[in-house]
Parts: structure tokens; C-alpha cells; sequence
């Protein structure tokens, strides 16, 4: 073979060569752990907890005997309940699958696009000709840069957009537990409010034995206690629910389900925390809006290689070698080798690229004003987050220093007056009742503070749109046994 058909198969070979060589390098670099460290750094720093993607069955096992260790008969608090859901839940770990698909779409970009090879023979003894050719799309490798830059850009959206699923999950197993215990602790006092209400409703019955109590009254006390019991059966029956909701964020089943909440939310704080520059601390850390500016740049890529490609889309250039073999009259063979080029491109006489030129420029444009839209809802967010947290707290101290504080001294005064026979039943009996309806009502206040608390942290990190509390009672102090 002589050298110069060497030199032009080499030439037709080399973006085949070149493609290998990328794709080595590429393969190396999106190691599944090195890709999980950006999410796993983001989220570790707002939860404190470890977020893990699960990778082996050897992982997966380990990961399931360290949640069995965390939860299985034991009362879980609030952080446990998060680390087991980042650990355990399936739907997080389905999420973050998408990290993978993206590194994979910047190995896709990375390689050049697949020449065609062809083969021909033509012509008839005593002459024939071989034709050989490699086609290769020229287009494809010039703006091959430009298509890795985009995907390596929607990578890193995707390793933002599992930090923000990670976030989400925390805020929102944060706030199932938050809602179990809420719920088990109005169970909690119901209950000791209804064994009131029913020794009040056995003195009502001896009382109007005796005559001393109206019939109207011992009906009042039934009837109060008979609506007590009823409430405190749809208590128990939404805390299991409450429980249940938790449960499914934890990802947990089987015997695990065995574990416990307490009975009681924690005292509010001491002291509320100060948030001055707060809407310029959401503007630094939000995840969503992170996105939405990789989002912005990702189209100005996109927009440049729509500017590259207005006019040729679709180029190729054909590059091959063609063999001439012909018998002379003394019987012997002589082989010629002719390097062919060719250049195929569509010519854009009806579509000259304006339409997609347009589109390109809109889809930036939108995704501007989009950016800009979700930066100013975030300052609002964030100022609308901390004004609940704050209020929240004021309401909640308030019936924690004054409201409970004189319903228990009402209540203290009206027993020393109902023993010197001062205050009537009737009386006692009614501040019984207003104290309950205070301490459902200070409950209920505490808990739209702690869910405030977990709606701040989610205005100022991201992790998806703050809830609104449902209402509910919650208990001032902790403690007994958990459910």
C-alpha cells in the first residue's frame, strides 16, 4: 500500500481516533461520588444531616441496618426524623438519578458524531474501481464545544435541582413531625381534660340528687363531656394519621414502623432570632434561584449555537479514498489511489433560520423576566416568612406568660372559693372549660410557631414554598411516654 493511501485513511480516521481519546477522559471525570459532592456539601450545611445516594447493593444494606439502628422502638426528635428520610426515602434517591442522566448527556455531547463509512465496487474486467469514503459532519464538530459547555451547564441545574429535593424532603419531614407530635400531645391532654370533665360530670349527676343542681345543669356537664370524648376520638384518630404522613417521608415499613414521637412539642425559645438583611441573605442562598440563573445561561449558550447554525444545519464533508485496479495486456495488475472529497450541505433557500432565530431570542428574553420575577417573590417571601416566625413567637409567649399563667390562677382562686363556699359549682365548673379551651388555644399557638420556624428556614435556603399551618393544639412542656 503506498503511503499516500496511508496518509488519506488516516485522515478519514482521525475524528474516530479523537472521539475514543474524548470519551476516556470524560468517563473518568463524572464519577458518580465526585458528582454528589456538590449536593451533598449544599444540603449538609442547611440540615446538618448527610444526604447519600445510594449507588450498590452493599450501600443499600448498610444504608437500611443504620436506619433500623435509628428508629426501630425508640422515640425519634425532629433531626433523627430528617436523617432517616435523606438516608431512606426512595423517591429522593429516584431524584437523584436525574444527576446521572445529565453527566451522561455531557458524555453524548463529548463525542463526535458517528461517520458514515461506505464501500463500493464498480466497473468490469479487465478495470475495476474500488471507492471507500468516511462522511463526517462538520457542523457537529465545530460546535461541539459549545453543546459540551451547554450540557455541563444543565449538570449542574441538575445537582442544584437534587439539593433542592433534598431540601424540600427535610423542610417537609420537619413538618410532618412537627404535626405527629402536635397531634399525639392534643390527644395527651384531651385526655386528661376529659377525666375533668368526667368527674365533673358525676358531681353534676350527685348534685342534682340532691338538689342542689338544676336539671339544665347536669345536662350542661353531660353534654361537655360527651363532646370531649368525641373530640378526643378525632384527635386520636388524625394524630395516627399525623404519624402515618411521617412515616411515608421516612420511607420506612415492616417492622420499622415501630418506632415512637413524643407527646410534646419543645418549649418555644427564650429568645427569637434577628434577621436584618434578610431578603439579601435568601437572594445568596436560594437554591431555586440558582437554578433559574444556570437556567439564563444555558439559553445564552443555546442562543450562540442557534446563531452558529442559522444558516447550514446540516453539513457534512465526505472524505475517502477511491482504488483504480487495472489488468494490463501482459497480464499483470496496477492499483491507483485517488483521495476523494466531497462537501454536502443543505442550501436554505425557503428556511433561512429567522423563525429560529426569533424563538431563540424570545426563550431568553423569557427567561430573564422569569429570573427576575422570582427574585423579587423571594425578597417578598422572605419578609413575609419572618414576619410568621416572628408573630407566631409573640402569640405563642403570650399564652405561655399571660393567658395560661391567669387561667390557672383563676382556676386555683375558684377551687379555695368553692371550698369556703364562696363560689358555686356553676362557676367552678365554667372556668374548668374556659382554662381548656386557653391551654387548645396556647397549643395551637406554639405549633404555628415551630412550623413558622421550619417556613423560614425553607424562604431563606429553598426547598419549596412555605405551608400554611393547619389548625391544632400543641402542649407547653414535654414529656411521658411516645406513640
Amino acid at each position: 500500500m503506498s503511503s499516500g493511501l496511508v496518509r488519506t485513511i488516516s485522515v478519514a480516521l482521525f475524528p474516530l481516533l479523537l472521539g475514543a481519546c474524548t470519551t476516556t477522559s470524560i468517563e473518568s471525570a463524572l464519577d458518580p461520588t465526585t458528582s454528589f459532592t456538590t449536593v451533598s456539601a449544599r444540603t449538609t450545611s442547611v440540615t446538618g444531616k448527610q444526604a447519600v445516594w445510594v449507588q450498590s447493593r452493599t450501600e443499600s444494606q448498610t444504608i437500611s441496618e443504620r436506619v433500623k439502628g435509628l428508629v426501630r422502638n425508640k422515640t425519634i426528635g425532629p433531626d433523627v426524623a430528617v436523617q432517616v428520610a435523606l438516608l431512606n426515602n426512595k423517591g429522593l434517591q429516584a431524584a437523584y438519578a436525574d444527576i446521572g442522566m445529565s453527566a451522561a448527556d455531557i458524555w453524548q455531547e463529548s463525542m463526535l458524531v458517528n461517520p458514515t463509512v461506505s464501500v463500493g465496487l464498480i466497473g468490469i474486467d479487465p478495470v475495476r474501481t474500488i471507492e471507500g469514503a468516511v462522511v463526517n459532519n462538520i457542523l457537529a464538530m465545530i460546535t461541539r464545544p459549545r453543546r459540551i459547555a451547554i450540557a455541563e451547564t444543565r449538570f449542574r441545574q441538575a445537582q442544584l435541582r437534587a439539593a433542592e429535593q433534598t431540601l424540600r424532603l427535610a423542610a417537609d419531614t420537619r413538618r410532618a413531625w412537627i404535626s405527629a407530635v402536635s397531634a399525639w400531645e392534643t390527644v395527651s391532654y384531651l385526655n386528661q381534660a376529659q377525666a375533668a370533665a368526667d368527674a365533673a360530670s358525676e358531681l353534676a349527676q350527685k348534685l342534682g340528687q340532691t338538689g342542689a343542681f338544676t336539671k339544665t345543669g347536669q345536662a350542661r356537664e353531660h353534654v361537655f363531656y360527651a363532646e370531649l370524648a368525641g373530640q378526643t376520638a378525632e384527635a386520636r384518630m388524625n394524630a395516627r394519621a399525623a404519624k402515618e404522613e411521617l412515616t411515608r417521608f421516612l420511607g420506612l415499613w415492616g417492622n420499622d414502623i415501630e418506632y415512637q414521637v413524643p407527646n410534646a412539642l419543645p418549649s418555644i425559645p427564650g429568645n427569637v432570632l434577628t434577621k436584618r438583611a434578610i431578603e439579601a441573605e435568601a437572594l445568596r442562598n436560594r437554591v431555586d434561584l440558582e437554578i433559574a440563573r444556570l437556567e439564563l445561561e444555558a439559553l445564552a449558550r443555546s442562543y450562540g449555537l442557534t446563531e452558529a447554525t442559522r444558516y447550514l444545519t446540516d453539513l457534512e464533508l465526505m472524505t475517502g479514498v477511491e482504488l483504480e485496479r487495472e489488468e494490463g495486456e501482459d497480464g499483470g495488475t496496477e492499483t491507483t489511489a485517488v483521495a476523494i472529497a466531497e462537501v454536502e450541505f443543505v442550501i436554505p433557500i425557503f428556511d433561512t433560520g429567522r423563525a429560529r432565530m426569533r424563538k431563540a431570542e424570545l426563550a431568553y428574553m423569557q427567561a430573564a423576566n422569569l429570573l427576575a420575577e422570582k427574585a423579587v417573590n423571594i425578597r417578598s417571601e422572605a419578609r413575609s416568612a419572618y414576619d410568621g416566625y416572628r408573630s407566631t413567637y409573640d402569640i405563642a409567649r403570650h399564652y405561655r406568660n399571660n393567658v395560661i399563667p391567669l387561667r390557672t390562677k383563676i382556676e386555683e382562686e375558684a377551687v379555695l372559693t368553692y371550698n369556703g363556699m364562696i363560689t358555686n359549682t356553676f362557676e367552678l365548673l365554667a372556668d374548668t372549660r374556659a382554662k381548656i379551651n386557653s391551654i387548645m388555644l396556647s397549643l395551637n399557638a406554639k405549633r404555628q410557631f415551630w412550623l413558622a420556624d421550619v417556613n423560614l428556614g425553607t424562604a431563606i435556603h429553598g426547598g419549596g414554598g412555605a405551608a400554611t399551618a393547619e389548625d391544632g393544639p400543641v402542649m407547653a412542656d414535654s414529656g411521658g411516654e411516645g406513640h
